[in-house]
């Protein structure tokens, strides 16, 4: 998992080749007045969903994992708190099969720690971070984008 701030994501850009365009369309475009729905920038490779999410608590969000994406999240109107654990430390089983089609499975756990994200920041994480976003009080447009590995 990686926290970093938005301006300072030269680096990160490196780790993936779709890192950099995702980055560069963020920066350049008003998302926070958008629809909510998918902007697809390359297909199935590399799109965002636009959400307006309403804010659980930590009881209430479970634990998500990815096999196919990398997780990109970017809170746009407050600060979001999302739980981390680490893939390899999770116990129990998944409360239902991995959903390969939608490239996810949700677990029970609590997680191992919290952090906030704040607009103008974003928090990656990778298949192997188990994470619970979505976590605080009212509201949040945020993008969570999709980076296909491999």
């Amino acid at each position: 998992m990686i926290l970093c701030n938005l301006r300072d994501c030269g680096r990160i850009e490196t780790l993936h080749p779709l890192l950099k365009e995702l980055f560069d369309y963020v920066k350049t475009n008003d998302l926070g007045t958008v629809p909510a729905g998918r902007i697809e920038l390359k297909g199935e490779k590399l799109f965002i969903n636009v959400s307006d999410a309403r804010l659980l608590t930590c009881e209430e969000q479970k634990l998500e994992i990815h096999r196919r994406y990398i997780d990109v999240h970017i809170p746009l109107s407050g600060t979001e708190i999302i739980g981390w654990k680490a893939l390899g430390s999770l116990t129990s089983p998944s409360l239902a099969p991995f959903n390969e089609k939608e490239d996810f499975a949700l677990y029970a756990e609590p997680a191992d720690s919290y952090v906030e994200v704040r607009p103008g920041e974003c928090l990656i994480a990778f298949p192997e971070d188990a994470h619970a976003p979505v976590i605080g009080n009212g509201t949040l447009r945020k993008l969570i984008a999709k980076v296909r590995i491999g």
